[in-house]
């Protein structure tokens, strides 16, 4: 059986950024009190040093709409080939701040604001975290698999598995 290990403020915004830099790439979710909620994929552009995660969006978008009438969403992370799971839960929050669209400024984001930095249509969003929960291996890719290996021989669970409460 998996271990349960709670992190808490540095520790946890460190598991964080850990586990955003290697997935990137998340379901965003709005409208998260009805089902079907929304949801899309977004490209994560930062988690800063408050565990405060940062994405780039169309101000015209519908996901913007939906976060000006509700802002709760659910971020969703997931790479099951090594096992890397994160769940976050929080508000949103859209801005315009030229600063921080300064920062965030990537040559793949050119593709959406043909404009560049300056277009009139960008807006950023930061999440802050309400809960946070995250899975993940104790030793990493190679050995989870060869305990899988080898509980499939034995017969026996041998679960490399580690998950916990994450609190910034």
């Amino acid at each position: 059986m998996g271990q349960t290990k709670n992190l808490h403020n540095e520790e946890g915004i460190k598991k964080i950024k850990e586990l955003v830099k290697d997935i990137t790439t998340c379901m965003f979710c709005t409208e998260v009190e009805n089902l079907p909620f929304k949801t899309r994929p977004m490209a994560t552009l930062d988690v800063d040093d408050e565990g405060n995660l940062w994405f780039m969006s169309s101000r015209n978008s519908n996901k913007n709409d939906e976060i000006k009438t509700d802002d709760r969403v659910q971020l969703i992370y997931a790479k099951g080939g090594n096992s890397h799971f994160l769940s976050i839960s929080g508000k949103a929050r859209i801005t315009k701040d030229k600063e921080k669209i300064d920062e965030l400024w990537n040559t793949f984001a050119k593709a959406w604001f043909q404009e560049g930095k300056d277009d009139p249509n960008i807006s950023v969003i930061e999440i802050i975290p309400d809960e946070v929960y995250y899975w993940d291996t104790v030793h990493g890719k190679m050995i989870s698999l060869l305990k899988i290996a080898a509980s499939v021989v034995s017969g026996k669970t041998m679960d490399d598995g580690i998950e916990g409460n994450i609190s910034v």
